[in-house]
């Protein structure tokens, strides 16, 4: 079984910085793919930002220049630095791994999982 574990979410006023973070733990053989949305209630979850395992990222169009994501895969855990924060960027922020699983039986599988989930509120 594999879970992740948010942290790092909170309130902050407009122009702040927080940084999020994503540790996964359980029998995960290899991280694909890491990634970063979010969801305001009543709207669809959106992509924030991606790392892939060769380090390529994308972003968002209204978060770039503002958002950097970055991996540590001896951690298993992502993180996601948010600078010059603005309030339409309050949402829950949600982490998503995409990895390769040892099962008990020594197979090996692709599945992905999703964090609990962090609030982000920016407002003064």
């Amino acid at each position: 079984q594999v879970q992740l574990v948010e942290s790092g979410g909170g309130l902050v006023q407009p122009g702040g910085s927080l940084r999020l973070s994503c540790a996964a733990s359980g029998s995960i053989f290899t991280i694909l793919r890491m990634g970063w949305y979010r969801q305001d209630p009543g709207k669809q979850r959106e992509l924030v930002a991606a790392i892939s395992s060769d380090g390529r990222t994308n972003y968002a169009d209204s978060v770039k220049d503002r958002f950097t994501i970055s991996g540590d895969n001896s951690k298993n855990t992502v993180y996601l630095q948010m600078n010059s924060l603005k309030p339409e960027d309050t949402a829950t922020y949600y982490c998503k791994m995409s990895l390769i699983v040892r099962g008990t039986n020594n197979e090996y599988n692709e599945y992905y999982y999703w964090g609990q989930g962090t609030q982000v509120t920016v407002s003064s």
